[in-house]
């Protein structure tokens, strides 16, 4: 399990923000994706934020109260951000995964930038492909 790695069963397109985007176009993005969250990146594809569905919930209902335009992506990331390496090994992310919150993880090569997304689903996916290669065939 352990030759399993990360870039096994990341997705490899995921939806990305900018932090200077609108939330609305964000939640858009979102939507149409059926995403949970995406990284934010800047322009050498650098992990600088993670916009969560939750973020953009909060910031829209501050607009709506407030009758205002709502922020913009940078105004409503949560930073710093979990990442994992393409080279890790799944079975050591889903072992962080039972310690840590993230439901999403953005993926790094080794020069620190993103090359995709894998979140608990993918994980758990995997997990379960491979313990059922472990099953007494009947």
């Amino acid at each position: 399990m352990k030759s399993v790695k990360v870039s096994d069963y990341m997705n490899r397109h995921p939806v990305v923000f900018t932090s200077q985007l609108a939330v609305e176009a964000a939640v858009e993005r979102l939507l149409q994706s059926r995403q949970r969250g995406g990284p934010v990146i800047d322009a050498e594809r650098n992990v600088i934020g993670f916009l969560s569905e939750q973020d953009c919930i909060a910031a829209l209902l501050k607009g709506v109260y407030h009758q205002e335009q709502t922020a913009t992506v940078a105004d409503c990331m949560f930073h710093p951000v979990l990442t994992v390496n393409e080279d890790d090994a799944i079975v050591d992310l889903a072992e962080r995964m039972t310690l840590e919150k993230p439901k999403i993880y953005p993926v790094l090569n080794h020069s620190q930038q993103l090359v995709g997304i894998i979140t608990r689903t993918d994980v758990l996916r995997a997990l379960d492909i491979h313990l059922h290669d472990g099953y007494p065939k009947h």
